[in-house]
C-alpha cells in the first residue's frame, strides 16, 4: 500500500526530505579481465558457468524495485502495508477482531492480531515449520485458492517474505493452541529455530514486529508516524468489523505534527463513514448515503460502495 492507496494521502501532509538510498546489499563488482580469444560461432566468453541463479530470497535483496517499487520512503512503507493486509485478511475472512499497530522508540513496527496464528506444524514437502516456509519463501502461503481466504489484500504469498527479505532484524510471535511460539529472523535468513515458549491464556494470533535495512533503504532509514498513521486509519475505513489500534512512541513525533500517539479506528459503516469524514460540512444534496455491497458470483470475492451527491464542483 502506498500513498494512492491511501484514502487520506493528501490531507495534512508535510513535504519529506529526500534521502538516497543504500547501494543494495551483495552488489554487482565489476573487474577488468583480459577479452577472451574470440571463437568461431562468437560466443566468447558466455558459457554455463557464466549463469546466475537466486535462490530463496536473494532475489528480493538484489532487486527490490521489482517486489516494491523501489527503495525510497514511499517503498520502505509499503513493508507495513504488506503486514497490516495479512492481519486484514484474518478480520476479513472473520477470524480476527482487532489489530494493533505500534511505532517504537527504537524504530521497531510491530502489528498484532487475534486472528488464527500463522501455522506452526511441520510443512508436508519441506519438512520444517509452516510459519519458517512462509517467511522465507517467495509464492507461499494460503491464498492461491478460496479454500482458506476468499478475499485477500496481500501479494498472494510474497509480501511477508519480502518483508522478512528487506528487514535487518523480524520477529515473528505465533499465539496458537494455547502455546506461543516465536522465531527470529535477519535480512530473510532464519538466526533462530521455531522456538516454543510456553502456555498462553487469553490470546491468539500472529505478531510481526520488524526494523528496515538500512543497506537497502538509505543510512537512517526510519518509519515516518504521521504516514504510518493515514495508513492505519485509510485500513479501518476499508473494513468496518474491525477495530486498529494505533500507538506510537511520544519521541517520534514532532513538535508540528498533529499525529497522536494513540488513537483507535472504528468504523462500522465502513466507506460510509470514509465519505461522512471526507466531505466533512460540505453541503450533500441526499440526506443519505447510499451504499451497498454485492456478492461475486461462486463465492469468489466480492464489491462493497458507496456514492452520494454534494454541491460544488469538486475542486
Amino acid at each position: 500500500m502506498d500513498d494512492s492507496n491511501d484514502l487520506f494521502g493528501n490531507m495534512d501532509k508535510q513535504p519529506q526530505p529526500v534521502r538516497t538510498a543504500a547501494r543494495p546489499a551483495d552488489p554487482l563488482v565489476v573487474q577488468a579481465t583480459k577479452r577472451p580469444a574470440s571463437t568461431k560461432d562468437g560466443s566468447e566468453g558466455y558459457s554455463a558457468a557464466d549463469i546466475e541463479v537466486l535462490e530463496g530470497l536473494e532475489p528480493v535483496r538484489r532487486r527490490p524495485g521489482m517486489y516494491i517499487g523501489g527503495t525510497d520512503d514511499k517503498a520502505m512503507h509499503h513493508l507495513f502495508a504488506e503486514v497490516i493486509d495479512n492481519s486484514m485478511d484474518e478480520a476479513v475472512a472473520g477470524h480476527a477482531t482487532f489489530i494493533d499497530v505500534e511505532l517504537s522508540a527504537d524504530g521497531y513496527l510491530a502489528v498484532t492480531d487475534n486472528g488464527r496464528g500463522i501455522p506452526i506444524d511441520p510443512h508436508p514437502k519441506f519438512k520444517k515449520p509452516a510459519l519458517e516456509v512462509i517467511m522465507t519463501t517467495l509464492h507461499s502461503g494460503g491464498k492461491f485458492d478460496s479454500k482458506v481466504y476468499e478475499t485477500s489484500g496481500g501479494l498472494h504469498g510474497v509480501g511477508v517474505s519480502v518483508v522478512n527479505a528487506l528487514s535487518d532484524h523480524l520477529e515473528v510471535e505465533v499465539a496458537r493452541g494455547r502455546q506461543l511460539y516465536r522465531q527470529k529472523f535477519s535480512r530473510g535468513v532464519p538466526v533462530t529455530g521455531l522456538e516454543q515458549l510456553g502456555e498462553v491464556h487469553n490470546r491468539r494470533g500472529t505478531k510481526i514486529r520488524f526494523h528496515p535495512d538500512e543497506q537497502i533503504f538509505g543510512k537512517g532509514a526510519a518509519f515516518e508516524p504521521a504516514r504510518l498513521y493515514r495508513m492505519t486509519r485509510s485500513k479501518a475505513y476499508l473494513f468496518g468489523g474491525v477495530e486498529i489500534r494505533w500507538t506510537c512512541d511520544p519521541s517520534l513525533i514532532k513538535e508540528k505534527d498533529q499525529t497522536p500517539a494513540k488513537a483507535e479506528f472504528h468504523f462500522p459503516g465502513g466507506l460510509k463513514d470514509y465519505l461522512k469524514a471526507s466531505l466533512g460540512d460540505d453541503f450533500q444534496v441526499t440526506r443519505e448515503i447510499f451504499a451497498g455491497k454485492s456478492e461475486k458470483q461462486g463465492g469468489h470475492g466480492s464489491l462493497e460502495w458507496a456514492v452520494t451527491w454534494f454541491g460544488g464542483d469538486g475542486f
